[in-house]
């Protein structure tokens, strides 16, 4: 069979990798709800402390996993490193289900963030290939959808079999299947590496690219370093949320089922919200959806301090998910674009790296300020610096000239980053100019 770029073309592989993220996303959702009570109730650990550990081991192990699987995924193959991912995948349900120690469970965490490395980051990098430069936007929104949806769903789930039947076993046998079928899925899969040859192939004749360095992705890179910081700080506050939150809403006396309520409502408008969200990032100037994104989610989560009925918590967490749901899939949409395809799992991976080190930091940096000054301190610093990403975004990023209704092409390292007002039109507004 030929290969060929686009969503159409290579439905059955795209479709088949998006229910493999959803196994992936699931093996998270399966930690979400029963760590905390498993830490106090058969542990003896604080809760905090426990969500705490488990954000910063899982962060940096993660982090580490994607640049990795970035810098691997031209020599090893895309679908090696995905069934390596599945492999590190397989222990940790058994791991969580057997534990006689704290120990242990962190032990698990580390191979999850390993899985999670390499699986997520191996599916999001094949998906770009198969789609080509024109539909990058809705692969990604499909793929960061399909991924959230299954860590609430994975985590209701878990949470209902816990309620019902205990915290141990019955939760976990859950992750052994979702962790079976993630693997055997995973051996269907073809590698992507043609396909990454056939568009460099198509690519229109133009200057050599520069090679780009690890700071370049970092920070030097106008656009790819703005899309980095802003991935890094957006999985900060996502961190910050995730364990003090609860903390926040629980000191305002809310009941548990208002607190679980609340908390799911934002991943769950998250998740939905890159189908929309997805496809914009292909019409759309990636600068803007990324700017009013975090400008957004700093907003609310500084309006979180003077919030104090439920449904100004609903609100605000539906509103806090529509912001990351415009950044989550215009980030990886923006670094396939931004990088030349020969460098882009890489670019990814160090992408990746910054984005889920903000786990780790994040945990750490609200943990110490909440200590020190109280929740809404660490509340209004997050918030704060999440607004601060945005406008980092605005004077930096430009959007690039669209050229012959494709995709824009990548930008050389060092190239004036003052916006042109001809091209920002055009990807505005399709047709105009």
């Amino acid at each position: 069979m030929p290969i060929q770029l686009g969503l159409r073309e290579n439905a059955r592989q795209f479709t088949l990798l998006v229910i493999i993220n959803a196994f992936v996303g699931g093996m998270v959702g399966l930690e979400r709800t029963i760590l905390p009570r498993l830490a106090e109730q058969e542990f003896h650990l604080v809760a905090r402390t426990a969500i705490l550990a488990f954000i910063v081991v899982f962060g940096l192990t993660k982090a580490g996993a994607n640049y990795y699987a970035g810098a691997w995924a031209n020599k090893v193959g895309r679908k090696n490193l995905l069934l390596i991912g599945w492999l590190f995948g397989l222990p940790v349900p058994l791991l969580l289900l057997w534990a006689p120690s704290w120990g242990w469970v962190i032990f698990a965490n580390v191979l999850l963030g390993l899985n999670q490395g390499l699986a997520w980051s191996s599916t999001v990098v094949m998906k770009m290939d198969l789609v080509g430069p024109k539909q990058r936007g809705l692969a990604m929104g499909l793929n960061e959808s399909a991924g959230y949806l299954a860590v609430a769903a994975t985590a209701f789930a878990s949470g209902w079999l816990a309620t019902e039947y205990g915290l141990r076993p019955y939760p976990f046998y859950l992750g052994i299947g979702l962790a079976v079928l993630g693997l055997l899925g995973s051996l269907l899969v073809r590698d992507t590496r043609a396909h990454v040859a056939l568009e460099a192939a198509q690519a229109p004749a133009g200057p050599a690219e520069p090679h780009l360095s690890f700071w370049d992705v970092t920070w030097r890179h106008p656009n790819l370093g703005s899309v980095t910081q802003a991935g890094l700080v957006n999985n900060l506050n996502d961190g910050m949320v995730w364990g003090l939150l609860p903390l926040l809403l629980a000191t305002k006396g809310f009941t548990l089922m208002q607190i679980g309520t609340v908390a799911a409502v934002y991943p769950a408008v998250w998740g939905l919200g890159q189908l929309l969200t997805g496809p914009l990032a292909d019409r759309l100037c990636k600068k803007d959806l990324l700017f009013w994104g975090m400008l957004l989610q700093g907003a609310v989560l500084l309006a979180l301090l003077f919030a104090s009925s439920y449904p100004v918590f609903l609100l605000l967490a539906a509103l806090l998910g529509a912001g990351t749901a415009l950044v989550y899939p215009t980030f990886l949409a923006a670094v396939a674009e931004y990088a030349p395809a020969s460098q882009r799992a890489r670019s990814v991976g160090i992408f990746r790296l910054w984005r889920d080190a903000g786990y780790a930091i994040g945990a750490l940096l609200t943990g110490l300020l909440a200590d020190a000054f109280g929740l809404p301190s660490a509340l209004a610093a997050i918030g704060g610096l999440t607004v601060l990403s945005a406008l980092v975004i605005q004077r930096r990023m430009y959007c690039p000239p669209v050229a012959d209704g494709n995709a824009a092409p990548a930008i050389s390292c060092g190239q004036s980053a003052r916006p042109q007002r001809p091209a920002i039109a055009r990807s505005l507004w399709p047709g105009a100019g």
